[in-house]
């Protein structure tokens, strides 16, 4: 059964090359276009693991990833951030908001699905 990864970002060009890099390779994909679309995703469904962006409307990805460890829905669910900001304080912020990895943007389509085989297998 194919692992199922929930891309969260306001950008549709960014959810568009990330869907079309990991359904190339197999995965199922879920896309959210803000971090409270994510939040209302990732509790009604079950996904692998989750690629959020930091800076978006309504709620950003450091309030998705408090607001979804919160929730029974992410044990065991790796969550990469992904920001074009390389700030050590973010890092750490995210890392405390329950984080499993970093991302900094730009990113190619190589180092995304390396990620996500890393995170969740092939």
């Amino acid at each position: 059964m194919a692992k199922t990864v929930l891309v969260v970002d306001d950008s549709p060009s960014v959810r568009m090359m990330v869907r079309m890099t990991l359904e190339a390779a197999g995965y199922g994909i879920i896309e959210a276009v803000d971090g409270q679309d994510a939040l209302e995703k990732a509790t009604s469904v079950h996904v692998d693991a989750v690629l959020t962006d930091q800076n978006m409307p309504r709620l950003d990805g450091l309030g998705f990833i408090r607001k979804y460890r919160e929730t029974p829905h992410s044990v065991g669910v790796p969550v990469v951030f992904l920001s074009t900001d390389s700030d050590a304080a973010l890092k750490a912020q995210a890392k405390e908001a329950g984080a499993t990895g970093w991302m900094v943007k730009p990113f190619d389509q190589t180092q995304i699905l390396a990620v996500v085989k890393k995170i969740v297998g092939a």
